[in-house]
């Protein structure tokens, strides 16, 4: 495909200039199927169906109002921050989207954070609130303090406000990397995200308003926030979220309990499925197809998975700054280890790594920067409080965010990695995920990490760090063996390290860095 054959911006109906992100979300459901069920929240997987807490449209739209109107008599103004660090429960999300209808900016924070990296957040956001529990406690007293208790008195609050009449480019909500390089930085959303999503409803999800979406996420991770509320509340779809216990079992139940028709998790929670669970005992009769994001769909996998649950896996590519701009879809014919192919309405485009002088798309088949114009709704308003940063990922009119990639002639794109993970093996450049995905097909591979790692000074290696199927059978010597078939010389791992487990961040991303760091510390 040319670069001239792919939209040079963002070309879907323009957003609205007079915008706000929850108002976009509840109220039209509100006022045309009230008494529709939009959320449905499971706390015990063991309990009956009715058991559950259940939200209509309507209940959602005077509560997010109810307690919009207590944030600002609380003395919050519209512009403020609030931090969110709160259990998994659904005053999470009501808080999220009552910041939102209020004109108030919500940083939504894991509850996984240390007190530290929580302290930074609240400092470096400069946030005029912060909801927090007992047990994430931290030093607040200088800022508005909200408990659990008071979030969901607030939902029932005297008073009912309007939803802020917020401009499409007016800050929405904040949130910050997860830090794999250096210290995390906000990235700052206008409420014209929500409008920036449009192309994920057909072009990763297929979404109806007939829909239930379970979703494996927790509350405070933007994945959930984003796929899990604010994509199936627009099209009018009920959504499903499970707060207790992670157990894996419980995912197949809550498929068959509720007729589940998407689900969405990361890769990886699929392969606990397949591995823990036995699919041919559930009834899968109303559930369509599955939604992954956040780390690579292996073929193997996406095999595996068709043969148990007989539905596709549709996968996105995505990021902090962006949310998904490249999927796979039900109209979007599946190419294994492709995330598919840009959304409808996107500007994507693969420019010189080289080169930054040279701002003209790549063609078919080479290697460059993953880009995204300036005119797509769903991109940032900037780094907060980093202009430099802002200067320096823009190229011309492309967003140029760090990951290598290619399309091929049909218009699939092809993941390289990150320019910062690519290895220099023997004077060329190596992509960590090339090898990854050689190494995955051996038989005993469960999971496989590759990173450069410096053996002495000056000397640098590609090594592979191994999750094995069968510990008992681990063997290094075959995995080389079986790379060796798959790559060419210099791509090959000349070190092999089996572990238990490979690090992740809360998103489920792997961490390269994190590997090398153990290994110098286990080898030094």
């Amino acid at each position: 495909m040319k670069p001239t054959e792919r939209p040079q911006a963002f070309s879907d109906p323009p957003t609205p200039t007079e915008f706000n992100m929850a108002r976009y979300c509840l109220a039209t459901s509100a006022a045309e199927c009230p008494d529709k069920t939009a959320l449905i929240v499971v706390q015990n997987e063991k309990s009956p169906k009715d058991a559950a807490e259940q939200w209509t449209y309507g209940q959602l739209d005077e509560a997010v109002r109810r307690i919009a109107a207590a944030l600002l008599d609380s003395g919050l103004r519209p512009g403020d921050r609030l931090m969110i660090r709160l259990p998994n429960t659904s005053s999470y999300a009501l808080l999220f989207f009552g910041a939102l209808a209020a004109g108030i900016v919500p940083l939504p924070a894991s509850s996984q954070l240390a007190v530290d990296e929580a302290q930074f957040l609240l400092e470096d956001s400069a946030a005029a609130a912060i909801a927090i529990a007992d047990e994430f406690d931290m030093p607040t007293s200088a800022i508005i303090r909200f408990t659990p208790e008071d979030v969901m008195a607030m939902a029932s609050y005297s008073r009912i406000a309007d939803y802020a009449d917020t401009r499409a480019d007016d800050p929405g909500y904040l949130v910050y990397t997860s830090g794999t390089s250096g210290t995390p930085k906000g990235v700052l959303h206008a409420h014209r995200a929500a409008w920036g999503r449009r192309p994920m409803y057909q072009g990763w999800y297929g979404i109806r308003s007939d829909d239930v979406v379970l979703h494996a996420g927790a509350f405070n991770w933007t994945y959930t926030l984003g796929v899990g509320l604010t994509d199936p509340w627009a099209n009018g779809a009920t959504t499903v979220l499970f707060t207790g216990k992670k157990n894996v079992q419980v995912w197949p139940l809550l498929l068959e309990r509720y007729q589940a028709t998407l689900f969405a998790a990361v890769p990886s929670l699929y392969r606990q499925i397949l591995k823990y669970c036995d699919l041919s005992e559930i009834d899968l009769s109303s559930f369509r197809h599955g939604l992954t994001a956040g780390e690579a769909l292996s073929a193997a996998l996406l095999k595996n998975w068709r043969k148990a649950a007989g539905t596709d896996l549709f996968e996105a590519l995505g990021m902090s700054e962006c949310s998904t701009y490249i999927s796979t879809g039900p109209d979007i014919k599946i190419r294994a280890g492709s995330p598919g192919k840009p959304q409808p309405g996107r500007a994507i485009a693969i420019l010189d790594a080289d080169d930054t002088s040279n701002n003209q798309p790549l063609i078919s088949e080479r290697i460059g920067l993953l880009a995204i114009h300036r005119s797509d709704p769903g991109l940032m308003l900037g780094y907060w409080n980093r202009p430099d940063e802002d200067a320096a990922v823009y190229r011309g009119d492309w967003f140029v965010g760090g990951d290598l990639a290619r399309f091929d002639e049909d218009g699939y794109l092809w993941y390289e990695g990150r320019a910062d993970d690519v290895m220099n093996a023997m004077g060329f450049r190596v992509s960590p995920l090339e090898v990854e995905t050689a190494i995955a097909t051996h038989p005993n591979v469960a999971e496989v990490g590759v990173c450069e790692i410096q053996v002495r000074s000056e000397v640098s290696i590609i090594a592979a760090f191994i999750v094995p199927i069968d510990p008992d059978e681990a063997d290094a010597a075959s995995i080389l063996s079986h790379t060796a078939d798959h790559l060419a010389t210099y791509k090959q791992p000349r070190e092999v390290v089996f572990v238990e487990t490979l690090p992740r961040s809360p998103n489920g991303k792997l961490l390269r860095r994190e590997l090398a760091a153990a290994f110098s510390k286990t080898s030094g």
